[in-house]
Parts: structure tokens; C-alpha cells; sequence
């Protein structure tokens, strides 16, 4: 009898977990459709674009790179470092804030368009799956020698896609150096990469799907990303239910023949023997084909509704609208709309969180240019030397100074070498020993100096203390001042004709 209503799971475990427990292998037939050919030519525009950005160059440096042993991130022809937390919080903040404003637009589109763990996945390793195993659904390509073809294959693209991700942190340059040495030469970076290397192939061969099921959790954020109108993959279920196969009248004196819409699949009843008498204009257009569950990349049934595990792959649309178009019904059982719209036919696009997240998102985006903007293109630290003593006696010329060591740290953000110089800008008789006239600092480069400030006695006062202005200039045009707080010894005026 054909199914009424939206169907049910037959257990409560995952799409990928059988009811005793075991791991259900998905292996998804591939549905070519007009998503399909859209999401191959986005996939394969950001697969160029990962491996094309380690080798773009703006102003000397990658356009992106992570650098985290040197602690120097490049963006875009920018340097960024870890003292730049005002930047880095209203970045990552806008970051966060754009996910959920796409969220809440339309569904999950980074999941199933834009992830790599998507993208890679199913344009790229199941296809080559595929190659050396068949189709799922058809007859499988036999062959002793497939199986270790296909490991050595996917053996290659991890490798590949670990060296290009290891480039985003240490540079093209330095990987080609880790590629071309023995690895006996440089074990670390070697267990780095092979490490890697391996962690893509426990991912993409075995854990798969299991990734955005189980370790990502932005599917199970969804549900509060997520609103009644937020787009998203959706199954009509007035327009499909009730389901059941397809029956069509036979010719007179034939009788009935039950005739269901798969591929390869033929009629069920024979034409001498049927009886039942035609039910198509009682059921939905639904056929229960399970097209859409044999295609799902998570092994979901998306007739049940919005769940954790759907991707927004758009899989199953192309596979549903196939199916539509054999049997002659209108395209569209699955599509892309809102559970608004498929409930009251109606989708509302502007509601509150549409309108609140791009005002935020605005003023973040601001604070992130005026910050960037305002930034000084050197920044100088002046820090206490280490070993030696708080201050010390210095005679010069029959004069008295208080002397105190100190290390001055210049961090050159411009694209060109710069030479600073420094003074003590409030210190009558006070001055700055630093061996050399100018400290030159490269391109994005960071120096260090030892130095002595040099302060006359009286200057401490009564207890001791002493809060000097350094001033910095640069050769650029570069002008700061920093204070810095000094210990000497207390000066105590002896009163006069004592």
C-alpha cells in the first residue's frame, strides 16, 4: 500500500549508524543536475584559488600566510602580529557575525558550496572512488588491482593537499627547501608534513561524513542560526504525499501495469496478472524512489524535514527533479525554500535578525577600517634587561648620571627599512646610549637593542622614582612617544650652607 504522511525513520541512530551499532559506509550516487554542474565550477574555482594564494605575492609577502613560529600573519599586503588583538577581535567577531547573518539567509550554503571538507569530499575524492569502483547502483568494475590504485591515489591528493595547506604557515619557499632535503636533514618539518599527509588521509578515506556529523559543530548550531524562513533544502510533502509507485492504465484488455520510475528497474506487476485498480490520481507526486536518500552524501531522508545532518548539498534536488521530469510532473517536489513558505506559501525576508546582524555587522566592519586605518607604522617597546642590576652609577665629563639598562624592541610594519632614533624628551641633562646613532629595521622586520638611559640623580627625587618619555623618530616620518617607569636612587636636596 502506498505510504501516507512524512515518512519516519526506521531507528533513532544517525544516518550512518545501523541499528546494531555498526558504521553504515555511504557512498552516494552521484545525481547531475544543475546544482551539480553549479557546485563543480564553484568547487573548482576554490580549489584554484587554495592552491594559487601561497604563490600571489602583495608587497613582498604571500596574500595570506599564517606564520605562526615568527608570529607574523600577512594579509592582503598587510602584517598583522599578535600585539594586534584590537584587529584580531573584530575580525574574527565579523567573521562569526557573517556566518550567521548567511545563516540565516540561506541555510547552510557554506556546507554544502564552500567547505573544504565538502568541497574536497565529493568533488574530488569520491569521484575518484568512483573511478576505480563503479557507480554505486550499477555493476561494480572488478579488478584485484583497483583497490591499492585507489589508496595510492588518494595517498597522492593528500600529499598534495598537506604540502598546500603546510604553505600557508611556512611559505612556498621554505616548503620547497622541507620537499627538496633528506628528511634526516629536517625531521620535524618531515613528521610535520607526513603527520599532515596523514590526517588528510584518516579524514577524506575514512572518517568522511563523519566530520560534519560528529566534530563540526556548526550543524548542530543550526538550530539556533536558524529561523522558519531561513532557506534551506526542503521536501513539499503537500504536493508528495500520499507517496506510492506510480500505476498506469494499460491498454484495453491488458489490465493495470505498475510501473515504477528507476532507472533500470522494470514493472513489478505482470500485465496478465494485475487487478488493483489505478490509484495515481489519489497519490503525491512523491514516488518513493528513494533517488533522494541513494544520492545524500550523509544518507538523510530529507522527506523527514530539517535535520542535523542535511549539508544543503542540493544532491537531492537534482536527483528529485530527474525523477520529476521521467514521469512528467513539474520540477520542484525538492527545492530550495523555508518551512514559512512550504507551510503558509509565504517566506518573509525581512525580520528582525536579517536587520539586526548587518547593523552590527556594519558597525564592526567600521571599527575593523578605522583601527586598521589609524595604525602607526612602527611600534616600539622598551623593556627592563634581564641579569643586571636596577640602576648603576655613570661619571662622565666629572658629571653623575643614573644609569639603567634597557632592551628597545622596534617592529617595522612598512614595506621599506626605516632607521629610528631615539631621546629622553622631559629629562634635563638626560640622554639615550645606544652604541649606534640609528637602529635600521627592515621591511616588516624586528630589532632589538640593548640601551642605557642615562638620568641625573636628582631627577628621582625623595623616593626614588622616576616615569621618562622616550621619544622615537624614524626616518620615514615616524614619530611615537613611550613612557617608561624607572627605579634610582632617592635624592634628598641638602638645604643650603649645611
Amino acid at each position: 500500500m502506498p505510504t501516507t504522511g512524512v515518512a519516519t525513520t526506521k531507528s533513532s541512530v544517525l544516518s550512518t549508524i545501523n541499528p546494531d551499532g555498526s558504521r553504515k559506509w555511504i557512498k552516494p550516487r552521484p545525481s547531475k543536475g544543475q546544482f551539480w554542474r553549479y557546485r563543480r565550477a564553484v568547487a573548482s574555482i576554490l580549489i584554484a584559488f587554495f592552491t594559487l594564494i601561497p604563490y600571489i605575492k602583495m608587497n613582498g609577502r604571500p596574500i595570506v600566510q599564517l606564520d605562526i613560529s615568527h608570529r607574523v600573519f600577512a594579509l592582503f599586503g598587510s602584517v598583522f602580529y599578535p600585539t594586534d588583538t584590537v584587529i584580531l577581535a573584530l575580525f574574527v567577531v565579523s567573521i562569526f557575525l557573517g556566518i550567521f547573518l548567511v545563516t540565516a539567509l540561506a541555510g547552510r550554503a557554506w556546507c554544502g558550496w564552500a567547505c573544504p571538507q565538502t568541497v574536497y569530499m565529493e568533488l574530488l575524492y569520491r569521484p575518484v572512488e568512483r573511478l576505480f569502483e563503479g557507480v554505486p547502483g550499477k555493476k561494480s568494475k572488478k579488478g584485484g588491482w583497483r583497490r591499492p590504485a585507489k589508496y595510492l591515489t588518494y595517498l597522492m591528493l593528500s600529499a598534495f593537499l598537506a604540502h598546500t595547506f603546510i604553505a600557508y604557515f611556512v611559505g612556498v619557499e621554505e616548503l620547497r627547501i622541507w620537499v627538496t632535503r633528506s628528511p634526516f636533514q629536517h625531521p620535524t618539518s618531515f613528521l610535520v608534513m607526513a603527520g599532515v599527509t596523514t590526517m588528510m588521509m584518516f579524514d577524506f578515506c575514512y572518517f568522511r561524513e563523519q566530520t560534519c556529523l560528529v566534530a563540526c559543530p556548526y550543524g548542530r548550531m543550526q538550530s539556533v542560526l536558524l529561523d522558519r524562513n531561513s532557506l534551506i533544502v526542503s521536501y513539499d510533502p503537500t504536493r508528495g504525499e500520499p507517496r506510492g509507485k506510480k500505476r498506469r492504465k494499460a491498454k484495453k484488455g491488458t489490465g493495470d501495469v505498475s510501473l515504477r520510475v528507476i532507472e533500470g528497474t522494470p514493472p513489478t506487476t505482470s500485465p496478465c496478472t494485475a487487478t488493483e485498480p489505478p490509484t495515481e490520481d489519489a497519490q503525491g507526486d512523491c514516488i518513493d524512489c528513494l533517488m533522494c536518500v541513494t544520492t545524500c552524501p550523509t544518507g538523510i531522508d530529507i522527506r523527514n524535514g530539517l535535520q542535523m545532518e542535511c549539508i544543503h548539498c542540493t544532491q537531492c534536488i537534482d536527483a528529485c527533479d530527474s525523477v520529476m521530469e521521467k514521469i512528467g510532473k513539474p520540477r520542484g517536489l525538492i527545492r530550495y525554500s523555508s518551512q514559512a513558505a512550504m507551510e503558509h506559501g509565504k517566506r518573509t525576508l525581512l525580520r528582525p535578525r536579517v536587520i539586526i546582524y548587518p547593523l552590527i555587522l556594519s558597525v564592526l566592519l567600521a571599527a575593523l577600517v578605522v583601527v586598521f586605518a589609524t595604525k602607526d607604522p612602527a611600534e616600539v617597546t622598551i623593556l627592563r634587561a634581564r641579569g643586571t642590576l636596577p640602576y648603576f652609577r655613570v661619571t662622565e665629563n666629572e658629571i653623575d648620571r643614573i644609569g639603567t639598562r634597557v632592551k628597545v624592541r622596534v617592529r617595522n610594519r612598512t614595506d621599506k627599512p626605516v632607521a629610528y632614533t631615539f631621546t629622553l624628551a622631559d629629562v634635563p641633562g638626560g640622554g639615550i646610549s645606544l652604541g649606534t646613532d640609528t637602529l635600521l629595521v627592515e621591511p616588516f622586520g624586528l630589532e632589538t637593542a640593548e640601551a642605557i638611559l642615562l638620568v641625573p640623580p636628582i631627577e628621582y627625587g625623595p623616593r626614588g622614582h622616576r616615569t621618562i618619555t622616550i621619544q622615537t623618530t624614524g626616518s620615514d616620518g615616524f614619530d611615537s612617544e613611550v613612557t617608561y617607569d624607572l627605579v634610582g636612587p632617592a635624592w634628598i636636596e641638602k638645604p643650603s650652607g649645611g
